[in-house]
């Protein structure tokens, strides 16, 4: 990493700016820390800044989709849309006074340990900082994924990923193909078929697709939650649990209740599909959960209609204004929209942070795989945290219920070194290894690996590092205690 004038130090450094940076910022500042965050783009959100396509909408329920600490009472609707999330997280910064704290289009270029300055050097796109410590927020659904097509580079139409929407480009009266049938594609699908001359969706695998119960928010029951917050509070608590309990438990203890999640799919997919070959197209041959698990009402009807056509045969070749088929069938494109996912178990920023001895985070995972200690520190990296870490993602609930575990837990870390004026810790090597022992004994029993399918969730060894393998209470009452005999500390230089 090449050295540049420090541009400024702060007591801990912030690496993005979703709901995981925000995050971050408001547990610190509620503990008196110093921070500061560095933010690639010329605005906040992360995700929710990034992924602004039509129809983009979170298929978490909304009373989940808010800090425990500022629950947001004027939710629109049940399940929020991509504008109304972004809304929250900017008035969140807004209200608490983050901006002042926030480098925008400083993109991170490197971090490395400096072991006897005990500090992190950052080099990022505007000057280089220093920092006792590192957290990287940088987000698991960062990063878009283009798959490697032969002959892409040739195609002369216009091309883009769901997370980087061409908006200024008309699709009007296009041919356009989308490639990809993920939580994105059965959103921005069915907005853009009615406008679109021909709609050519390239499927690799089915999802398993329930109706979508999204409804309206009265504005009676708004102004309820903003003058009784507890009332609030318990419908949050309900739908958590229900989905914790019921859902939680399909994925992870009991595989074979899944199969009421398909009862209630075929179900969904019988009444809005008439075509017998269309739907057989569309029926998954693995177990609901297996991958992520989608909601829509209207994606089914979208691409029955005559303009539409499902495309399951594999891709042989893209050429200057076409698409070819393994079948050796031709067809026109003028566009090309990707809806495949991101790079999350090959995330680039494990590159640029470098622990002790120079080892990069990729070098250190690169023979294991992702891991981290309750997904949050990793031996050989001093001071660092990371938010949202290896298996600490969800299949059935909010991510929010995890990244606040986190907080809890990296701030009473940060409390024990500044009551104790410790300069640095680091995670000691035999606890890191037992508990990702653990996490490959339970993924054993989850759905994602006994679903009878390939995911964005597993790795190029096939290893799920992505997921938490159990309900999330256990998570949270896990994160509640910060174990400090399970590192080890330096003092502060006399």
């Amino acid at each position: 990493m090449s050295v540049q004038p420090n541009a400024g130090h702060a007591r801990v450094a912030i690496i993005g700016t979703g709901f995981s940076g925000l995050g971050a910022a408001l547990a610190l500042q509620r503990a008196g820390i110093d921070f500061v965050l560095f933010e690639r783009r010329g605005d906040l959100g992360g995700t929710w800044l990034d992924n602004s396509y039509p129809g983009c909408t979170c298929d978490v329920p909304s009373h989940l989709y808010s800090f425990s600490f500022a629950l947001n009472p004027d939710w629109t609707h049940t399940y929020s849309s991509q504008a109304d999330i972004w809304a929250y997280l900017k008035e969140l910064a807004r209200r608490y006074e983050i901006l002042p704290h926030i480098r925008f289009n400083h993109e991170l270029l490197g971090a490395a340990w400096d072991e006897d300055a005990r500090r992190w050097r950052i080099e990022t796109s505007q000057g280089a900082w220093t920092a006792d410590v590192l957290i990287t927020a940088c987000g698991a659904l960062s990063e878009p994924a283009i798959p490697s097509l032969p002959g892409l580079e040739n195609f002369t139409g216009t091309m883009f990923h769901s997370a980087q929407w061409n908006h200024g480009h008309q699709l009007s009266g296009e041919r356009v193909a989308v490639i990809g049938t993920g939580a994105s594609a059965i959103q921005f699908v069915p907005k853009i078929q009615p406008i679109v001359k021909r709609l050519h969706l390239f499927q690799r695998t089915p999802a398993w697709i329930l109706s979508h119960p999204n409804r309206r928010i009265t504005d009676f029951e708004r102004a309820v939650y903003r003058h009784i917050p507890l009332l609030q509070r318990a419908v949050r608590a309900g739908v958590y649990w229900s989905r914790e309990l019921l859902i939680g438990t399909a994925l992870t203890r009991h595989v074979r209740l899944t199969r009421l999640i398909a009862r209630a799919a075929g179900k969904h997919l019988a009444r809005q599909v008439q075509d017998e070959n269309l739907r057989r197209k569309l029926t998954p041959s693995y177990l609901p959960g297996c991958k992520r698990i989608l909601i829509s009402n209207d994606f089914y009807p979208a691409i029955s209609e005559s303009n539409a056509e499902l495309v399951t045969e594999q891709i042989r070749e893209v050429r200057a204004h076409s698409i070819v088929t393994e079948d050796g069938r031709e067809r026109e494109i003028d566009a090309i929209i990707f809806g495949t996912g991101f790079r999350v178990t090959s995330n680039p920023f494990a590159l640029r942070v470098q622990g002790r001895d120079g080892k990069t985070l990729a070098t250190a995972w690169s023979e294991s795989g992702g891991q981290a200690y309750r997904g949050t520190t990793v031996p050989g990296f001093p001071n660092l945290f990371l938010m949202t870490g290896p298996n600490t993602g969800i299949g059935h609930t909010s991510l929010l219920v995890m990244i606040e575990a986190q907080l809890g837990y990296i701030v009473a870390c940060l409390r024990h070194m500044q009551k104790r004026r410790l300069a640095s810790f680091e995670l000691q090597r035999e606890p890191y290894e037992a508990f990702n022992r653990e996490i490959r004994r339970k993924m054993q029993h989850t759905v994602w690996l006994r679903g009878g399918c390939a995911s964005w969730y597993l790795d190029s060894h096939g290893r799920n590092t992505t997921l938490w393998p159990d309900f999330t209470w256990k998570y949270r009452r896990l994160m509640r205690r910060f174990d400090a005999e399970n590192y080890e500390f330096s003092p502060v230089a006399a």
